[in-house]
């Protein structure tokens, strides 16, 4: 059910440093036929730091873990998105599945992946008073040895919520040369990491530690090289409308990202597709410092 490509499996078998990356980003995240080239520019930036990229999803009724450019153009915009709860359906009904932060997870620690590249973690929704919304990462990173590099959690969430829920799950938020956590497209202006690294081999070190001592998952917050600090007033106005539509669920972060693509003047694509490949680069570093511990 699970098929790792020869390149990751050889990597495995060889004791060299891995990373883990997404297929929603490439189906969900982007204008159609824009997520493909995000999702080669993030595996040429892990190899260019010295790993292997493993980017995850379901085809033809297996797991694949390690994907191909005439794979990756396989996962459009109607690919199942897949939390963990969904990953063995789609195998099962041989669907086209693009596995999220959790279904990614979920894949990275049956194999033994230990570090994973992606934009922004999902976490508690805005409004969770009202209609509780938490994301199933949060729970996958509670039970997975997996350090996560990411620009925080996604803009559309309520981030404080959030990292109110990671210090309850007893997950460690690390902040890249930042005292606060990114908030997906601003560098700054989030809730306090709970502590602070200035060099992947510093990552590498608490990520061991942490697993030493029994613990599972670690956030590893990289601000976003192209800040931007006025965009909560469109991300407002993107929720609204999307309350408007009704919509909601699996299918709210597309709505929003692709609403702020537009009214922002490819403002907020830009950033987005720089920040994706920065994380998959800073996640290869730790993993490659990881192996030289």
């Amino acid at each position: 059910m699970i098929e790792l490509s020869d390149e990751v499996r050889a990597a495995l078998d060889e004791g060299r440093a891995v990373v883990a990356l997404e297929t929603t980003l490439i189906a969900h995240g982007f204008p159609p036929g824009e997520g493909v080239a995000v999702g080669l520019e993030s595996e040429r930036r892990v190899r260019e730091a010295g790993a292997t990229p493993a980017t995850i999803g379901v085809l033809d009724g297996e797991v694949r873990v390690g994907l191909d450019e005439h794979e990756l153009e396989r996962f459009g915009a109607t690919a199942r998105k897949l939390g963990p709860r969904d990953v063995a359906a789609a195998v099962a009904q041989r669907a086209v599945g693009a596995t999220t932060v959790g279904g990614t997870l979920a894949v990275a620690r049956t194999v033994g992946l230990r570090f994973m590249g992606t934009g922004g973690i999902g976490g508690v929704h805005r409004g969770w008073t009202q209609r509780p919304d938490v994301s199933s990462d949060l729970g996958e990173l509670a039970r997975t040895r997996v350090g996560v590099v990411a620009s925080g959690a996604k803009s559309i969430l309520d981030v404080p919520a959030t990292a109110e829920a990671l210090e309850t799950l007893g997950i460690p938020t690390l902040g890249f040369r930042t005292d606060t956590l990114p908030l997906f497209y601003a560098a700054e202006g989030g809730p306090p990491v709970s502590a602070r690294v200035e060099s992947p081999s510093e990552v590498a070190e608490i990520a061991s530690a942490h697993w030493e001592l029994g613990g599972a998952g670690l956030l590893v917050g990289n601000p976003p090289a192209q800040s931007l600090d006025d965009v909560e007033g469109l991300i407002e106005q993107a929720l609204e409308e999307a309350g408007r539509e009704g919509v909601g669920g699996q299918g709210l972060t597309p709505f929003v990202l692709s609403w702020l693509h537009r009214e922002s003047g490819g403002r907020t694509l830009e950033a987005n597709r720089a920040l994706v490949a920065d994380n998959a680069g800073l996640a290869a570093e730790v993993a490659v410092a990881a192996m030289r511990r």
